[in-house]
């Protein structure tokens, strides 16, 4: 997984409450059992004019001109500025895999449902709760300025405007040490891979039998 530490972004603004998941990425890319390649089809009933499908070119697609993504200002952006209840619905993890492989490395919004919260942490992207009348004024700003970026610093948990005013924000430990480290759960595993090794080895000393497969 990709450590987060400092990140500065362009900012693209989802003026929407209660995105939820199969907004973020349709049922019908679930099918694929890949961990990859959910990128194109991000916010896809949204970003195009005709019906989507696995496997389609996008570059066979109809976007949707109107879709904030798909104007130009907001083209490369990493920082996305949402509404309440980000990420409300069904618990597919394919939600956080599509923002990421989109390009977007941390969500500000004045709040998330709890299990897309979670599952962000354990994908790389960093999701952050300011208050509402905070988030209020960031979109009044990123729509005033064409260009408009944001610094977020995890180790001190801030947002930094252009500007250089700080907005702090919480984050619990675990997950921000997770974060700062790149850790997933698979990574919090394999540290202890000698720990695991050892154990393997003095079971199989004490029970060869467990050696034997069928």
């Amino acid at each position: 997984m990709q450590q987060f530490t400092v990140h500065q972004g362009l900012v693209a603004p989802m003026d929407r409450e209660n995105v939820d998941t199969d907004a973020i990425i349709p049922k019908q890319f679930l099918k694929s059992i890949k961990k990859t390649g959910f990128g194109p089809n991000l916010f896809d009933q949204w970003r195009y004019l005709d019906h989507g499908e696995p496997g389609q070119d996008p570059a066979t697609r109809k976007p949707n001109p109107d879709f904030v993504l798909n104007q130009p200002r907001y083209a490369g952006a990493s920082v996305l500025l949402a509404r309440k209840n980000f990420g409300c619905g069904s618990s597919r993890e394919h939600a956080p895999w599509a923002l990421d492989q989109y390009g977007f490395r941390a969500i500000i919004a004045p709040s998330f449902a709890d299990i897309f919260f979670n599952n962000c942490f354990k994908n790389g992207l960093l999701p952050i709760v300011l208050p509402e009348s905070v988030v209020d004024s960031l979109f009044s700003e990123t729509l005033a300025f064409p260009g408009f970026t944001l610094t977020v610093d995890l180790e001190r948990q801030c947002v930094i405007r252009p500007q250089g005013d700080e907005i702090a924000f919480e984050v619990q430990a675990f997950p921000k040490f997770c974060l700062l480290n790149g850790l997933d759960d698979i990574g919090l595993t394999l540290r202890n891979a000698e720990k695991i090794r050892a154990f393997e080895a003095q079971r199989l000393a004490t029970k060869p039998w467990l050696a034997h497969t069928m």
